[in-house]
């Protein structure tokens, strides 16, 4: 039985016409001897009635002060998914193919019990199969799963998996049913080598190892959920991506053996960051471990995605999202990290350059308890990053050099950098983000790259 997963995301489900688009290349893949799976987003993106946005300012608008339950939350922006996959199965019924909508739960995906970001603890895609054996095309909700504790609760719980988590969910339903294909349908041909709005010649790449596609995806580019990258390359599922809207070949994701060689595949950039740096001049070498991991753990504890961190014996740093930013500023400023109960000796971390009104009244409550030490800590607003992703080229030398050549050319402030096996990034001011991303495309010339 020859399978084909193809997923849909919202603009290719938003419109009645968009929607007869996606149905036609359902009904050529079965034309073709496929049996297909049909996985959906929410109709529409922000600002359309149905769109998961849409939904959760519903709730955040009754009272912008109460942050809503995880779990309400959850059980409404699922409801987009599950409109649209009914209303997707009936545009199919209408063209005169069987098929059958199914939320996350009854196709069999189960997963742990985070709600708002849960994931995949495996899938039983028995419901799906006999669907399949009765001639029915199943459309899956996307992004949607359900979590059972165990306590004898009946149903389970809805959970649902985070943004992009419609890609997750057609490549795990992918590797479940051992597809012979997943196929990612968008409004773009497929991967390119950079923004199209900063760079409008940017081409398509035919080409990508999942590697790489992980790699762009954490890094900013959302073409394709790097989960969803992961799962395709654990089981060796064949992924593309491709366009709803043009007859484009689209993008292959391959394994690293099906590319050898070294070479830059392409320009991405974040959304907007601030960058935070904690001067700890002031600490001693084993009080400053101490505090590196308290700051970090915190971090992890509420869930903060943090980017380009930096250690060094005299300072660490990192950037993270602007919109975090808020929850970040409550938690640290004014924090107090005690290192030596018995020396009574404490780290207070201030942010700015003058102390908050927190900052300050934990300062008088400290005052002769002991030897009370401030950490002064740079705040960078208004930057974004620019990455820079290659397949196993990052290690060349010379590569650093010709991005900071580029940049100091152009007249682009770098503010830090930072670099793994398949990237090199550099923190730059958020005004020139398209400079930045279309001085470094041309540098490396990645308009020639297909």
């Amino acid at each position: 039985m020859k399978i084909k997963v193809m997923k849909f995301g919202g603009t290719s489900v938003a419109k009645a016409e968009s929607r007869m688009i996606s149905a036609m290349r359902v009904i050529s893949a079965k034309e073709q001897g496929f049996k297909p799976v049909v996985v959906v987003s929410a109709i529409g993106r922000k600002g359309a009635p149905y769109a998961t946005d849409t939904l959760i300012n519903v709730l955040r608008e009754i009272d912008p002060n109460v942050e809503p339950d995880a779990r309400e939350l959850d059980l409404l922006v699922a409801c987009g998914e599950i409109m649209s996959a009914v209303i997707f199965a009936h545009t199919l019924k209408t063209l005169g193919h069987s098929a059958q909508a199914f939320r996350g739960g009854q196709a069999g995906i189960r997963t742990d019990g985070v709600y708002g970001n849960a994931r995949i603890v495996g899938i039983n895609p028995v419901s799906l199969i006999r669907s399949i054996e009765a001639g029915k095309i199943p459309v899956v909700c996307g992004f949607q799963g359900v979590y059972a504790p165990g306590d004898g609760s009946p149903g389970g719980e809805l959970t649902t998996l985070g943004r992009g988590g419609s890609d997750t969910t057609g490549a795990a339903i992918g590797a479940a049913l051992n597809a012979d294909a997943v196929e990612i349908y968008t409004d773009v041909d497929g991967v390119k080598t950079a923004d199209p709005d900063a760079v409008k010649e940017a081409p398509t790449l035919r080409q990508v190892t999942y590697d790489e596609v992980a790699e762009i995806a954490h890094l900013g580019a959302k073409v394709v959920h790097p989960r969803a990258a992961e799962i395709a390359m654990n089981y060796g599922i064949p992924l593309w991506v491709k366009n709803t809207f043009s007859d484009d070949v689209g993008t292959e994701i391959v394994t690293r053996e099906h590319f050898p060689g070294r070479r830059v595949t392409g320009v991405t950039h974040t959304g907007k960051l601030v960058y935070l740096q904690f001067d700890l001049n002031i600490a001693t070498e084993a009080d400053r471990t101490v505090l590196e991991g308290r700051i970090y753990e915190t971090m992890e504890r509420y869930g903060i995605g943090l980017f380009m961190l930096n250690l060094s014996p005299s300072s660490t740093g990192f950037a993270l999202p602007r919109a975090q930013y808020p929850t970040v500023k409550a938690i640290l400023d004014g924090l107090v990290i005690p290192v030596s109960v018995e020396e009574a000796r404490f780290y207070l971390i201030q942010i700015g350059t003058k102390p908050s009104m927190d900052v300050e009244t934990q300062a008088t409550l400290l005052k002769g308890m002991g030897d009370v030490r401030i950490v002064p800590t740079h705040l960078t607003e208004g930057c974004t990053m620019v990455s820079l992703v290659g397949h196993e080229y990052m290690q060349q030398p010379g590569v650093y050099l010709n991005v900071l050549t580029a940049l100091v050319n152009g007249q682009v402030t770098v503010l830090q950098t930072s670099d793994s096996d398949y990237s090199l990034s550099v923190l730059v001011p958020e005004a020139d983000t398209n400079r930045a991303v279309k001085l470094l495309h041309d540098r490396f010339g990645l308009a020639e790259v297909s």
